[in-house]
């Protein structure tokens, strides 16, 4: 196999995804102390040795010619690896196998963005990786961190037995981006005084909070970044659809990814990075919660939530108490209690500043208790209203079109509906997929020539099946086009696309 850097990979599987610190393991005898976590994470320790290896040597050979910008991407005929420097001297290295089917197509850029959301949402919930390596610097605490969240994330990428990473047919979808729910005038008035209602709830309690309807976002009161990151988790594992998905394919993956698998391979996998076994478990490993030893959260976990009585979400029990989550705000560096509260299709979501409250569980249950006293009938007469006026699963469908719109300063997304998407041909999916990966290269060239230009331009093809494939960049913003049944001019795609343009997008990608 060329270069040996995905050698011994599991048939089953298809990928490797390891984590390393570049900066241990130094000394000869000791290069296994750099693996933070490996995945599948039965390797010999031989083949995970020759992938942080080579890797490693690839990021040295690389910075010779492009100091400045870490090595992304190494092509191989039966492997792409991807490589995200996730913090500094810490690597995150996703190694995805091809095969003969055609379906094993993707964009190198889509999976760098698993790598990010990985980083992002563990360091959400665990703080960074730097700061879990300095508080125990033997690196079991990163280590068992590492082995459970990540595991738990990749059980959504599970089809049967295999691992499916995203592959042409999710190219007008775009990862770690919101996407917000339309709503008109009067209802957006409405939705603001519901915020303002949820906020004065908390008292002199400085509170944050998120307002979702379904998978949608009406409102935030977070930065981008950790918005992005709350809706992203929302999504995954909280919002209604997100509970019933869960506790339906939970029986199944149980099976094969158990609790005690889990914690049981963290076990292995720390006790062969050292001379002695430490117990998995036995160490304090959430943000800002130092009396309690013995606790590895388990946010992703499928079966981690659940709906109360009085209406919360309720996740970890021990000793018949629950215990609420911390999460860490990126932008504040503030740790928070994780509060969330459902009525019907609308979610919401408290966030609870740690050091605001001196008794833990018993103030948040205060909290809660003035939640529910000053602000469910607001909450319950926003649903109605959002739902009345809800268009269903193709509210977005514009006809004619498939599209993805992104708005990437404001990490905010719109698309086709998915049923209304996969009524593509398999070659206008191809040709989006080329095309965004040229897109994604002219994207890296030009911030790395002038990071500080706004980069407009714009890349039009014809498919195979005779569809035009378009891509828009401008003001901060890219759109992305399939027209199956335009006419057979470069001239009507060109019309149809100035028709969306100012109709959907305010004329950011009109011709004027």
């Amino acid at each position: 196999m060329p270069m040996g850097l995905a050698s011994r990979m599991a048939a089953n599987d298809g990928i490797q995804f390891c984590v390393f610190d570049s900066r241990r393991g130094q000394q000869e005898g000791q290069e296994i102390d750099k693996i933070l976590f490996f995945f599948p994470p039965d390797s010999p320790f031989s083949a995970q040795l020759s992938v942080v290896g080579l890797s490693g040597g690839i990021i040295t050979f690389t910075r010779l010619f492009s100091p400045d910008a870490a090595c992304e991407v190494i092509e191989e005929e039966r492997h792409s690896h991807v490589f995200y420097q996730a913090e500094p001297d810490i690597w995150m290295i996703l190694i995805v196998e091809k095969n003969r089917d055609t379906e094993s197509v993707w964009r190198c850029d889509a999976l760098r963005d698993i790598l990010k959301e990985v980083h992002s949402l563990f360091t959400m919930f665990n703080g960074p990786l730097q700061t879990l390596l300095d508080k125990q610097p033997s690196g079991e605490l990163a280590r068992s961190c590492l082995y459970t969240f990540i595991t738990d994330y990749l059980t959504d990428f599970h089809v049967g037995k295999k691992i499916q990473m995203p592959s042409f047919r999710d190219c007008l979808k775009e990862r770690r981006t919101v996407q917000m729910l339309t709503v008109s005038r009067e209802m957006a008035i409405e939705v603001q005084s519901l915020a303002n209602v949820i906020r004065s709830s908390s008292g002199s309690i400085a509170c944050k909070s998120l307002i979702l309807f379904q998978d949608l976002l009406v409102a935030t009161m977070l930065s981008p970044g950790d918005t992005a990151n709350m809706f992203a988790y929302a999504v995954l594992r909280l919002t209604p659809h997100a509970l019933s998905s869960n506790t339906r394919s939970w029986s199944y993956l149980r099976r094969g990814v158990s609790a005690s698998n889990v914690t049981e391979s963290a076990t292995l996998l720390n006790a062969g990075s050292r001379t002695e076994e430490y117990p998995h478990g036995s160490r304090d490993t959430s943000p800002g919660r130092h009396s309690q030893r013995n606790y590895i959260p388990r946010p992703l976990q499928r079966d981690k939530w659940s709906k109360g009585k009085d209406g919360f979400l309720v996740s970890d029990v021990r000793d018949e108490v629950h215990i609420t989550p911390i999460v860490w705000l990126q932008e504040t560096e503030e740790h928070m209690y994780l509060c969330v509260y459902q009525h019907r299709n609308l979610t919401i979501i408290l966030l609870i500043p740690v050091s605001s409250l001196i008794d833990g569980e018993q103030g948040i249950a205060l909290v809660k208790k003035q939640l529910l006293e000053n602000a469910s009938e607001k909450i319950a007469y926003v649903e109605e209203k959002i739902s009345k006026g809800w268009g269903g699963e193709n509210a977005y469908h514009v006809s004619g079109y498939r599209y993805l719109l992104v708005d990437s300063d404001r990490s905010i997304s719109r698309a086709s509906p998915p049923g209304k998407v996969t009524t593509l041909a398999k070659d206008s999916f191809l040709a989006l997929n080329k095309l965004r990966e040229e897109v994604d290269l002219e994207k890296a060239r030009a911030s790395r020539e002038k990071p500080d230009h706004e980069h407009n331009f714009e890349m039009c093809i014809r498919a195979k099946n005779n569809a035009w494939i378009i891509a828009k960049i401008a003001q901060g913003r890219e759109l992305y086009m399939v027209l199956e049944k335009a006419n057979e001019t470069l001239l009507y795609a060109s019309e149809a696309v100035e028709k969306f343009s100012n109709r959907y997008c305010d004329g950011a990608f009109s011709l004027d």
